[in-house]
C-alpha cells in the first residue's frame, strides 16, 4: 500500500475511501467513507433504494464502483484481479433470497465451496459443515433438500454456509424480510449469538430491536449517501438528521400498526 497518508489503522478490517457508483446516468453511491473495526457490528439502514444493499455488496465485489477505494483485511479490493478472489474468501454473504441450491442436500450445499476454494476433502468440509448446521441449531436437517425446509431454516442453513469459508466479515443483505413473522426471531437469534462471538458483521435490516440491541454503531442512509452514524442509544434517542427522524418515525408507525392487527 503506497499511498501511507491514508492507509487505514492496523486493526481496521474494512475501508472505504470516497466511494463512488453509477448505474448508467443514476448515482447509486456519492462519497462513500466507511471504516469497520475487526469485530464490530454495523447496522445499515434507510428507505429502499438509498443505496445500502448496494454498498455491501462493493465489499465483496459483487458490484463494482467508478471511483474511490476499498481495502478488506489488508487487501485493496479495487485493484481487481486475485485481489477480488482473495477478499471473497474472508467475506461471507447472505443474501435476502437463501440463494440454496435446490439439487443439493443442505450438507452438500454447506461442502461445495469449502472443498472448491479452500481445497478441503469431503471429510474434512463435511466436518466443518456439521460444526456449523448444529452452531445454528439444525444439525438434524444435514441430509434433507432445501424444499424440505422452511423459510427460516433455510436461511439459517444460508447463515451456516457462509461460516463454513471460515470467513473474517459476514454481510447480512435484508436477511429476514423473506421470511414469514414467525421465522424472524429464529433468524436473528442466530445473529446475535454470532455477534457475541465477535464476528464482524455488516446488516442492511429494518429489524430496529436488532440494531438496538447487538449494534456497535447504526448508519442510516439516503440518496446513495452516509447521512448519519452513531451507537444506538444516541441514534434512536437522539438522531441528528431530519431525514433520520422521518425514518424512524415511519419505521416506529408501521410497527404499531403491526401490533394493532
Amino acid at each position: 500500500m503506497t499511498d501511507t497518508q491514508h492507509a487505514p489503522a492496523s486493526d481496521t478490517i474494512i475501508h472505504m475511501e470516497h466511494v463512488e457508483k453509477w448505474y448508467g446516468h443514476f448515482q447509486v453511491l456519492t462519497d462513500i467513507n466507511l471504516t469497520v473495526k475487526a469485530g464490530e457490528r454495523i447496522v445499515i439502514c434507510g428507505p429502499s433504494g438509498s443505496g445500502k444493499s448496494t454498498l455491501i455488496r462493493c465489499i465483496n465485489r459483487l458490484e463494482a464502483v467508478q471511483k474511490g477505494r476499498i481495502v478488506v483485511d489488508g487487501i485493496e479490493l479495487t485493484a481487481g484481479g486475485k485481489n477480488v478472489d482473495s477478499v471473497r474468501q474472508e467475506v461471507g454473504m447472505v443474501f435476502q433470497q437463501f440463494n440454496l441450491f435446490p439439487h443439493l442436500t443442505i450438507l452438500q450445499n454447506c461442502t461445495l465451496a469449502p472443498m472448491r476454494s479452500r481445497g478441503l476433502s469431503k471429510d474434512e468440509a463435511e466436518a466443518i459443515a456439521m460444526k456449523y448446521l448444529k452452531r445454528v441449531r439444525i444439525p438434524e436437517q444435514a441430509n434433507k433438500y432445501p424444499s424440505q425446509l422452511s423459510g427460516g431454516q433455510q436461511q439459517r442453513v444460508a447463515i451456516a454456509r457462509a461460516l463454513c469459508m471460515t470467513p473474517r466479515v459476514m454481510l447480512f443483505d435484508e436477511p429476514t424480510s423473506a421470511l414469514d413473522p414467525e421465522m424472524v426471531k429464529e433468524v436473528l437469534d442466530t445473529m446475535i449469538s454470532l455477534a457475541e462471538d465477535g464476528m464482524t458483521m455488516l446488516c442492511v435490516t429494518h429489524e430496529m430491536g436488532f440494531a438496538r440491541s447487538v449494534a456497535d454503531r447504526v448508519i442510516f442512509m439516503a440518496d446513495g449517501k452516509i447521512v448519519e452514524e452513531a451507537p444506538p442509544a444516541q441514534f434512536f434517542s437522539q438522531p441528528a438528521h431530519e431525514k433520520t427522524r422521518n425514518f424512524l418515525g415511519q419505521i416506529l408507525s408501521s410497527h404499531h400498526q403491526a401490533v394493532a392487527q
